[in-house]
C-alpha cells in the first residue's frame, strides 16, 4: 500500500511561515473509486499566492480551511486511473497541494505531453501558470507598443524575469527592479533587459529616474509598497499599471499605506487593472505555443530554483519574501520515471 506524505496548515500565519503553521501527516492513499484518478507528484510550485491561501479570508479562491492539506499547483504522474479521461502513464498539473499523492476526480488537471529536450521544470515556469501570467498580463493588460519604456517589479523572480524578456520581443525599451546587484547582472546580461535596478542599493526613485529619462509607459507590479510608489512618480500620460502581485504587503497583519503617488494616475489619464491568471485558462495554448517558439529561437530564457524534498517546502515558500530565490521555486517532491531518488 502507498503512503501518502503531506504538509497540512494547522495556524493561521501571522507575519511569514513559521515551522509551527504546518503539520507534517503521513497516512495510507485509499483506494480509487471510479471516476478517480490517482497522481504522484513531481514537483510542486511555490508561489506569493501561498501565502493568501493560508488567510481566514477568502481571495480569488475560497478560503483553506485548517487542517487541510496545503495548497499548491504541481505537476505529477498518473499512476492509476478509473477515469477515462486519464490514462497511466499521463503527465497532468493542477492543484495537487503540497503531498505526494493526490487522489480526485480529475476536475482541474490539464494533461500534457513531455516534449523532447524541454525540462520538466519548464512546466511549471514557461508552459504553466507563471508563463501564461507574463503572456497575458504584459501583452493582454499593459498593451505594450514598440518604443514603449516597461519597467517590471520583482524581475528577477519566475514572472517578472519573462516579462521582461516579452517586452524586449515586443520592441519596448524593458528596465527591471530587483534586489541585488547580483540579480540585476542577470537581468542586463543573460536576459537582455536594457537597464535594471537595485531597489537596496540607495534612493530608488533616483536611480529609477536615471534609468528611465523618458518616463514609463508600463509598470508590471509585482511588489508593491515603496517599489509601486517609485514607478508611480514616472509614469507617462495613458500609461498602463499592471497589477500582477503585492508581494511586500503579504505578510503584513495591518494594511500598510496606499501609493502616494497615485494621484499621478489621474493627471496622466493612466489605466490600473490587477488581473487573475486563470481568467485567460481557455487561451492558454496560445500562449504556450507562442512561448515555445520564442524559446525554440532563442528569445527567451528561464532559470529554475529547485529545492529537494517536499519535506522543505514550509521553509523554503519564504524565501519568496526575502528575495531568495533567482526564477521559478520549485520543490522537487519525487523522481520522474527512470530517475534515481
Amino acid at each position: 500500500m502507498r503512503t501518502n506524505r503531506a504538509w497540512t496548515l494547522v495556524a493561521r500565519p501571522e507575519g511569514r511561515f513559521k515551522p509551527t503553521d504546518f503539520a507534517w501527516t503521513e497516512s495510507p492513499v485509499p483506494p480509487l473509486e471510479d471516476g478517480q484518478v490517482l497522481v504522484r507528484q513531481l514537483q510542486l510550485s511555490l508561489d506569493p499566492t501561498n501565502r493568501g491561501w493560508a488567510n481566514p479570508t477568502a481571495t480569488y479562491l475560497p478560503a483553506l480551511p485548517l487542517g487541510s492539506v496545503m495548497r499548491g499547483l504541481g505537476l505529477g504522474l498518473v499512476e492509476e486511473s478509473k477515469n477515462p479521461a486519464f490514462a497511466p502513464g499521463d503527465y497532468v498539473q493542477g492543484m495537487l497541494g503540497w503531498q505526494l499523492y493526490f487522489v480526485g476526480d480529475g476536475t482541474g488537471l490539464g494533461r500534457f505531453q513531455r516534449q523532447p529536450g524541454v525540462p520538466l521544470d519548464a512546466y511549471l515556469s514557461v508552459f504553466g501558470h507563471i508563463g501564461a501570467t507574463a503572456y497575458f498580463g504584459l501583452l493582454d493588460v499593459g498593451q505594450p507598443k514598440p518604443g514603449d519604456t516597461v519597467v517590471v517589479s520583482g524581475a528577477a523572480g519566475a514572472v517578472g524575469s519573462l516579462v521582461g524578456q516579452i517586452g524586449k520581443i515586443a520592441g519596448c525599451r524593458v528596465v527591471g527592479i530587483a534586489g541585488s546587484d547580483e540579480k540585476c547582472r542577470w537581468l542586463t546580461e543573460d536576459l537582455g533587459f536594457d537597464a535594471a535596478v537595485n531597489y537596496k542599493g540607495g534612493s530608488l526613485a533616483r536611480t529609477l529616474r536615471r534609468a528611465c529619462p523618458s518616463g514609463i509607459d508600463v509598470v508590471f507590479e509585482n511588489v508593491g509598497g515603496d517599489v509601486f510608489d517609485a514607478s508611480l512618480m514616472l509614469i507617462n500620460r495613458r500609461a498602463r499599471v499592471v497589477l500582477c502581485g503585492m508581494i511586500a504587503q503579504y505578510n503584513e497583519m495591518v494594511p500598510p499605506p496606499g501609493p502616494r503617488f497615485l494621484v499621478n494616475v489621474l493627471t496622466q489619464r493612466a489605466r490600473v487593472e490587477g488581473f487573475i491568471v486563470m481568467d485567460y485558462a481557455a487561451r492558454y495554448a496560445e500562449a504556450f505555443d507562442a512561448l515555445g517558439r520564442w524559446m525554440a529561437e532563442g528569445r527567451l530564457r528561464y532559470r529554475a530554483d529547485v529545492v529537494p524534498g517536499l519535506e522543505q517546502a514550509p521553509a523554503a515558500v519564504n524565501r519568496l519574501f526575502e528575495g531568495g530565490n533567482t526564477g521559478k521555486l520549485i520543490v522537487g517532491v519525487s523522481p520522474e520515471p527512470g530517475e534515481r531518488e
